[in-house]
């Protein structure tokens, strides 16, 4: 598959053609044994892999939604195995203090009796944290980790902790419609690249769920990249160019989602829409679903496929849209059908 592009944005790259064709075929292959790695411990699912893994070589954060039981956890704990990063988990629960995820300040006393504070620092600082079951905390809770996602560092008694680098939050959710949960702020959900939905398992693939997960031997995920290797890709991504076709595709789906904007539609069924985040994460997604894909720039294909998963979370319904039973991903399909006219 070729994987030249001619289109660029004025003022894109320095790197030559050969050099970014070099640098994007070892990618390639890099990327090729992360999916091998992954698809040996989660069967079927290759939408859910594929977005997860998007959002890690954009260099952003992902919220798994769905139901118990369909691997969400598992999927996190094979990532940062096969990806070779410093993996955490949170479990998240309804008594979980803001403390027990950026740690926290003890008073130490030396052998001279002089007292002073020491920071011990809580498990967000890794590189890749799994938030499990977010929603089960308490807003103030979930709000601890705001900070962190967007500036890559957390402040405790005043101090600036920075945090290790290459830093991904993945977290796990289960629908709202479940007892026990709180929905996530609005500004928290601004800062997750994509909305995965992981829906239940084909026939095929939970019928190999059945055969390989229930003996005496069980695969197990291994180690096929660093985390400075990583980073070179997340790089890679970033310099990649984006035809000006794209952009526009970008900035003409994001801006139809808006109420006020002149979209008729939208203005009736849309109480508010995505900022221009959203237009940054359907930038760095597609150039990653490019590369993924084995292509050096992204395509308005991208943008169609990218749509739901980056826009769902940063859209709400009027009061007359639920009333009709409509959906935000029903409304974010109409304007994907849009970029076609």
């Amino acid at each position: 598959m070729s994987i030249v592009s001619k289109d660029r944005l004025p003022g894109e790259t320095a790197m030559s053609d050969q050099q970014m064709i070099a640098e994007a075929e070892r990618a390639l292959g890099d990327i090729a044994k992360v999916r091998e790695g992954v698809g040996r411990v989660i069967f079927g699912q290759e939408a859910v892999v594929e977005r997860a893994l998007i959002a890690v070589l954009a260099g952003g954060h992902a919220l798994l939604v769905g139901v118990p039981g369909l691997a969400k956890t598992k999927l996190v704990e094979t990532l940062g195995v096969v990806l070779g990063l410093d993996a955490r988990r949170i479990q998240f629960t309804p008594d979980l203090m803001p403390s027990d995820i950026l740690g926290s300040e003890v008073m130490e006393q030396n052998e001279k009796g002089k007292r002073s504070f020491r920071f011990l620092p809580g498990p967000i600082f890794s590189q890749l944290l799994m938030a499990d079951e977010i929603n089960r905390a308490s807003p103030r809770t979930q709000s601890a980790l705001l900070q962190a996602m967007q500036e890559y560092h957390v402040t405790v008694a005043g101090q600036r902790y920075d945090l290790p680098s290459p830093f991904h939050v993945l977290a796990t959710q289960n629908p709202l419609e479940q007892e026990g949960t709180y929905p996530l702020p609005e500004a928290q959900l601004d800062r997750f690249l994509m909305q995965v939905d992981i829906l239940y398992p084909e026939l095929e693939a939970e019928r190999r769920i059945l055969l390989e997960t229930t003996g005496i031997e069980e695969a197990e995920a291994r180690n096929v990249l660093s985390a400075e290797r990583l980073k070179e890709i997340q790089m890679l991504i970033r310099r990649m160019p984006v035809p000006e076709s794209v952009v526009d595709a970008i900035l003409q789906l994001v801006r139809t989602a808006r109420p006020g904007i002149g979209n008729p539609d939208t203005d009736r069924h849309v109480a508010w829409g995505p900022g221009p985040r959203a237009s940054q994460a359907l930038t760095l997604c597609a150039r990653a679903r490019a590369l993924y894909d084995g292509r050096l720039a992204p395509s308005v294909d991208d943008i169609r496929a990218l749509a739901e998963p980056v826009l769902q979370h940063r859209m709400a319904l009027t009061f007359a849209a639920r009333a009709e039973g409509m959906s935000v991903r029903d409304v974010i399909r109409h304007l994907v059908k849009a970029l076609d006219g």
